[in-house]
């Protein structure tokens, strides 16, 4: 099955300014989804969408092939599900039909390859996306509230029959480190949920989504113990 597998790295970022170029661990952050990607034998070819010069130039220089992202899909507000579309359509006119599509945010630097190829093999003839997650550590039945107009509050789950912890499903949240399809259901769905949608449990440690600067820190503290364990 030829896979590929891209990065979807905008210029403009009001939480963390020029991250996706800014220094983690001694590499650009776009460089460690970059790096990951090479290890994961099933990645045939790694393509960066962008509408940044300078984000395209790191692309290149750490052997990725950079797609020119329109403005419009380059906005705070732009669905990356059309991100997607446009990257996928380029790949088809430019390269050629592939079957499965990889994402790798340049959010999410700790990942591992192993993290990867996991969800390439959970793929299977009745899933349509397979996604990353950790174990919630707040449950919706018991610690996370919503407040109304007054400020009133109250759980954001009610369950009648749910009275101890244990009895609440196990929940799940949602990470960037990976996200796994088949280009004909992006091109032809409209978003994740219109699927069969598989998950793939990963350490806390290698799921943190650099979103604020304190992210950026935790991230940059937690690859540099990494890279200081492993030389």
């Amino acid at each position: 099955m030829r896979t590929f597998g891209f990065v979807f790295a905008r210029g403009g970022s009001k939480g963390v300014p020029g991250k996706n170029i800014r220094d983690l661990a001694g590499k650009p952050l776009l460089a460690h989804a970059l790096l990951v990607a090479s290890q994961v034998t099933e990645i045939e070819r790694v393509f960066v969408s962008t509408d940044s010069s300078d984000i395209a130039a790191v692309a290149e220089r750490f052997g990725a092939t950079s797609i020119l992202r329109p403005g419009e899909l380059a906005q705070d507000d732009s669905p990356e599900w059309l991100a997607w579309r446009h990257a996928i359509n380029w790949v088809k006119t430019e390269v050629g039909n592939f079957e499965c599509f990889v994402s790798l945010p340049a959010t999410a630097p700790l990942r591992t390859a192993e993290d990867v190829t996991q969800c390439l093999s959970t793929l299977d003839q009745e899933t349509d996306v397979v996604l990353t997650m950790t174990p919630a550590q707040r449950s919706p039945w018991f610690n996370m509230v919503m407040a109304d107009t007054s400020g009133r509050l109250s759980l954001l789950v009610e369950g009648d029959n749910i009275v101890r912890r244990q009895d609440a499903p196990v929940g799940y949240d949602l990470t960037t480190v990976a996200y796994v399809s088949r280009p004909e259901f992006i091109l032809e769905k409209d978003r994740i949920w219109d699927g069969q949608v598989r998950g793939v449990i990963v350490p806390q440690e290698r799921a943190i989504d650099i979103d604020t600067e304190l992210d950026f820190t935790i991230a940059d503290f937690l690859m540099r113990k990494r890279q200081t364990s492993e030389s």
